[in-house]
């Protein structure tokens, strides 16, 4: 999101637009559909407050600042701090409608009570002091802040559908994000890569609620305490259900991570088969380029592990295949004197593959489909060495 549009906001928010609970007024869930980006893949939630005084106010919670300094870093290391801002609903809603996203209105059936404790309680979490909180890609985010919000104002849970719903629901965190992906695998690749095993255990029908298009689905036939339905009305005030949505087409398989894998499968194929010949140069310019790449991806997987405060990176059991020791198969088939060094790393390098097949197989941790070719380059490869030395 621009800058200048984060400072608007939250100078919407300062002006106190529901600093005062009105005696009369309507909450609704707004559902942007998911859009081309890829922090829009599952789509956007947003809670929108219209006064009985004509104020019409949007608060959602996914406003970030991808400007400020050290966004990146912050972001891979957990530092993830997203705020809650507050703006005019039609220049919300109008953002998404130019490009091309339906927006879903729910409006909730609450009573003047409960809507007031819910605007006493936003307008708390809009206060400067209050704002930003800790993102949580999948336990604290966009989606199940606007939830807990009013769920607080209630004073009790809502009882969500006893089954999954929609066919973007999966049974685990990285199923579901597999399946709003599938148009993205290079996407999935990397998080894949870097997310571990804590995304892979079942999750509850609550927990579904992560992504915004889900929850809004769970709602639409969510009860109160005392059974009542939780939404009065339900429609589209952008678009409608059928408006086809703006995420981008099926990457070609000729520029997929599975197509990439088998090609360095191949290569991998051939240069064993020549090393095994006697041809040791091009086993060695290829084992500089491959390990190179996994001593970078385990330098990243490694920090993510060790470093990172995100809850999902460790444990990571890719760490097994991808880690800084990779550094070995790079440097040690250029000198004479590692040989004994190349033969022990690669002993280990491929009991440890074998170890990560064991995992994968055994499902205590999913792994993403292109890394299987890519890990039987590596165990070709040190299969390979240990033959020779």
């Amino acid at each position: 999101m621009p800058r200048l549009l984060i400072h608007i906001l939250l100078l919407l928010t300062a002006l106190g637009a529901v600093a005062e609970a009105p005696s009369r007024a309507e909450v609704s869930l707004l559902t942007c559909m998911p859009g081309s980006d890829i922090y829009e893949l599952e789509g956007h939630t947003a809670l929108r407050i219209r006064l009985d005084d004509g104020a019409d106010v949007t608060v959602n919670w996914g406003v970030f600042d991808f400007d400020s300094p050290g966004f990146v870093y912050r972001f891979v290391k957990g530092e993830t701090d997203y705020m809650a801002a507050a703006g005019p609903t039609p220049l919300f809603v109008g953002s998404y409608a130019r490009h091309g996203r339906a927006v879903r209105e729910q409006r909730l059936d609450l009573t003047p009570a409960e809507t007031e404790r819910l605007v006493e309680f936003i307008s708390a979490n809009l206060l400067p002091e209050n704002r930003v909180y800790r993102y949580n890609y999948v336990l604290d985010n966009c989606a199940t802040r606007p939830l807990a919000m009013v769920e607080k104002a209630i004073g009790d849970t809502l009882s969500l559908p006893d089954a999954r719903v929609g066919e973007m629901e999966g049974p685990t965190f990285r199923e579901t994000m597999r399946r709003f992906h599938a148009h993205y695998p290079w996407y999935q690749f990397g998080i894949d890569l870097a997310l571990g095993s804590g995304i892979d255990r079942p999750i509850t029908l609550r927990e579904g609620s992560f992504a915004p298009v889900l929850l809004a689905d769970k709602l639409a036939a969510a009860t109160r305490p005392d059974g009542r339905p939780i939404v009065i009305s339900d429609s589209y005030i952008v678009g409608s259900a059928s408006t086809p949505t703006v995420v981008e087409g099926p990457t070609p398989f000729m520029a997929s991570p599975m197509c990439v894998a088998l090609l360095v499968l191949l290569a991998s194929i051939v240069v064993s088969l020549r090393q095994l010949r006697g041809h040791l140069l091009g086993a060695r310019i290829f084992d500089t380029l491959w390990y190179g790449i996994c001593f970078l991806a385990g330098c990243v997987v490694t920090f993510l592990v060790f470093v990172s405060v995100h809850e999902a990176t460790s444990p990571n059991w890719v760490i097994l295949w991808l880690n800084p020791l990779c550094l070995v198969g790079v440097i040690a088939p250029w000198l004479k004197s590692a040989r004994r060094l190349e033969f022990w790393y690669q002993s280990v390098n491929f009991a440890l593959l074998i170890l990560l097949g064991v995992v994968g197989l055994c499902g205590l941790q999913s792994l993403n489909p292109a890394f299987w070719p890519l890990m039987a380059a590596s165990a070709l490869r040190a299969l390979t060495w240990i033959k020779l030395k």
